[in-house]
């Protein structure tokens, strides 16, 4: 950012640009003319409008254009490329960044960044907890806890960032640079946000964009789209540790003959725990472990309080959580899993036990053959229901798998409840956005445990 920037334009009033604007108003140095807009005009905008007006800040809410010059603009993740006021933005402004990018120029704490389409939630959390175990005081912000920007005035360089980063808040990076960088996988997801999949990956790819030899890139080579990446990384001088489920890759972190997880350190490979001691299930949470402790690892943490932390780690709220035993029938929250690939990890996830899943939601313009297939060849037992009954039904009967219809949610569990017995699992793993029946995947996992709850209370 230019040194007497004083004009700044946040784009977007959700959490992130609400946090940037309070930012840039209280910074003594920046000594900066704050303007705010944001096309939507609710209740809950207005408010947040308030409140900036009262610090000093223009607001213009219900805005597709603008006028005026500013020397940066702060572009929040939820205003996509294709929206005029994006566009607007750009010719205004001199520079344009994203509030992740915006945050680290102003943070004085090294960054550890985890990025990928699924998982991500899982793997930097753990990060935090595992530096937790070792006493280093990690603030894991991004797309989970606070924006990064909110923490960036209080975090001094004894801490670290731990961050979750979406493709969206890397598109618009220049100088962000993480010490440890994780790249869990990159399958089709949001591409009408990036206009196609080479952009996708192009912009997952900015994580590592800065790296040098004194860094490391975390790589899951289990999936082909991260392990596509090895090689460009490598040739950049940047230390790459590949991560496997199936094997322990040379100089990398997977899991051994004997089950055990095993990664690099300072003083070579350690063995760490046996994947019967992790809490959170299935063959993708084995990458999402190695992948925490090996990122941990690099940064300096000691193995015991890996091993600690792995072992002591519980799974998160509507990502495979389990929400109780009904009638010998275990319920699985899967709410998190918005796209086929996340729902086909966690079919992947209960291998020994009969399966009924419950897929449905708003399509992301997804076709669900693949999920079809792996529903056919695990015997799982689908209850489809959303915008997408049809879709999912269309490409489950393509397969040759009988399927049942639900009206909604809560229609969905109790009529998966009538097809389980006892000894089986029902997974709420949706593969699709929650936007038809509810306001977000959180709203949807908490009405599914209400859901469980209510059969519960019936005696089902």
């Amino acid at each position: 950012m230019p040194a007497d920037a004083t004009r700044i334009l946040v784009v977007g009033l959700g959490a992130s640009g609400e946090a940037c604007a309070r930012y840039c108003l209280a910074a003594d140095d920046l000594g900066a003319e704050v303007t705010v807009v944001d096309a939507d005009d609710s209740a809950s905008l207005r408010s947040r409008a308030e409140g900036l007006r009262a610090l000093g800040a223009t607001v213009h809410l219900g805005a597709h254009d603008m006028t005026g010059e500013y020397d940066l603009a702060i572009m929040s993740p939820g205003v996509p490329p294709s929206a005029p006021l994006f566009a607007a933005a750009q010719r205004a402004a001199a520079e344009t960044v994203s509030e992740i990018e915006f945050a680290y120029r102003r943070s004085v704490a090294p960054w550890i960044a985890v990025t990928g389409t699924n998982g991500k939630t899982t793997v930097t959390t753990l990060i935090g907890h595992l530096l937790g175990q070792a006493g280093v005081p990690a603030r894991v912000v991004g797309n989970i806890g606070p924006p990064a920007i909110a923490a960036a005035a209080d975090t001094g360089p004894a801490g670290v960032f731990v961050a979750e980063v979406s493709s969206f808040q890397l598109a618009l990076t220049d100088t962000f640079h993480p010490r440890v960088a994780v790249l869990l996988n990159i399958t089709a997801d949001h591409i009408d946000w990036h206009g196609d999949m080479e952009r996708y990956v192009s912009d997952k790819a900015r994580v590592f964009a800065n790296l040098d030899a004194d860094d490391t890139a975390v790589i899951n080579v289990e999936d082909p789209g991260s392990a596509a990446l090895v090689a460009p990384v490598s040739s950049r001088g940047a230390r790459v540790v590949r991560v496997s489920h199936a094997t322990v890759p040379d100089g990398g972190a997977g899991v051994d003959v004997d089950g055990m997880l095993v990664a690099p350190s300072a003083s070579g490979p350690v063995r760490l725990v046996h994947r019967e001691e992790l809490a959170i299930r299935g063959v993708h949470n084995l990458d999402n472990a190695c992948a925490a402790a090996a990122a941990a690892l690099a940064f300096g943490v000691d193995p015991d309080a890996v091993r600690r932390g792995l072992a002591t780690f519980r799974p998160l709220e509507h990502r495979l959580e389990p929400v109780g035993v009904v009638g010998g029938v275990e319920y699985y929250n899967d709410s998190k899993a918005t796209n086929p690939d996340a729902a086909m990890k966690a079919l992947a996830a209960f291998e020994d036990v009969p399966v009924v899943a419950l897929l449905g939601g708003r399509n992301k313009g997804f076709a669900f053959d693949e999920l079809a297939h792996v529903v056919a060849e695990r015997a799982v037992t689908p209850v489809v229901f959303g915008e997408a009954a049809s879709a999912i039904g269309e490409a489950l009967s393509r397969a040759g798998v009988v399927y049942e219809s639900a009206n909604g949610l809560a229609e969905a569990v109790r009529t998966g409840a009538a097809l389980a017995e006892a000894g089986s699992v029902i997974v709420l793993s949706p593969a699709c956005a929650s936007f038809d029946e509810f306001g977000s995947y959180v709203e949807r996992g908490r009405a599914f445990k209400e859901a469980v709850a209510a059969q519960e209370r019936e005696g089902r």
